[in-house]
């Protein structure tokens, strides 16, 4: 890549923050400065000018420089308490609740839903209550967060994704360089699974009920027959459009085997079709 290009594609704020998360704790005048520059990161955070991974050229890319500045958010700010109508929160003054208004075009339903300031709802996402979004993630258009979902710090939710109730997306800062949830476009992330530890879940991917993918857990594709494992420079990536449902494996030593014990991993079955298509269309009803 050449030089221009790194050039045209730094933030003006990148270098600032790569500065001050070097430095010692600023003090004084120089800790209110310093406050004013994340205030102008977080807000560019949360309009999604930034975001702590994208996709360039095929493949995604972590840009640490915005992890840093969010890990500064947690040392700028101070304890400090606000309200909500009956509850009442203590938290770093850095990371508000997001507040949303009829503009944004975001439905955020009644219910005790929690969005933090520094994450990126896009126009016409939905969100289920009780949810949860973390400073970072960045949700991108005609998603679903249902009930008692999570979307973890830094987690990226492509569009039209539908993440069922209970779904935990896990979010990661540190080491900054480590690669975050990655869920692209058109995915349907059943209830109660769990998708942790940088795993990628690349377009039109659909999660049954109960799936839980890992850094260690390895993936059997019944259809390709291959298996799908992280390795030390890459997460674990579920392929485009598979469908993968709970399963497990037989121990085949020791004493797992003599009990006659299993190990869960998850199974693609199939890729996607008409027949599953027409299986999830049911969501778009509620939009």
């Amino acid at each position: 890549m050449s030089e221009g290009i790194l050039r045209k594609r730094m933030h003006p704020l990148q270098r600032q923050i790569e500065q001050l998360y070097a430095s010692p704790a600023p003090v004084g005048s120089a800790l209110e400065e310093a406050r004013g520059l994340f205030q102008q990161f977080r807000e560019a955070l949360t309009r999604g000018e930034i975001r702590a991974a994208e996709k360039i050229g095929g493949h995604w890319q972590v840009n640490a420089w915005v992890k840093q500045g969010i890990l500064l958010g947690f040392r700028l700010g101070e304890l400090t308490e606000n309200s909500d109508g009956a509850l009442s929160f203590v938290d770093k003054s850095t990371y508000p609740a997001r507040k949303f208004s009829i503009k944004d075009n975001v439905r955020v339903v009644p219910g005790g839903s929690s969005i933090r300031t520094g994450a990126y709802i896009a126009p016409g996402v939905i969100c289920m209550p009780p949810m949860y979004v973390n400073a970072g993630a960045y949700v991108d258009e005609g998603s679903m967060i249902d009930s008692h979902a999570l979307v973890g710090s830094c987690a990226q939710i492509g569009k039209r994704v539908h993440l069922s109730a209970a779904a935990q997306v896990g979010g990661v800062l540190e080491p900054v360089n480590a690669s975050p949830v990655i869920v692209e476009d058109d995915v349907l992330v059943g209830g109660n699974c769990g998708i942790y530890e940088g795993t990628q879940v690349r377009q039109g991917a659909v999660l049954g009920a109960g799936v839980i993918l890992t850094r260690a857990t390895p993936v059997y594709d019944l259809v390709r027959e291959e298996v799908y494992r992280a390795t030390a420079d890459q997460p674990l990536i579920i392929p485009e459009n598979a469908v993968v449902v709970p399963g497990a494996r037989d121990i085949r030593k020791g004493k797992g085997a003599e009990w006659g014990l299993s190990l869960y991993t998850p199974v693609i079955v199939k890729y996607r079709d008409a027949k599953t298509q027409s299986s999830i269309e049911l969501e778009d009803w509620l939009r």
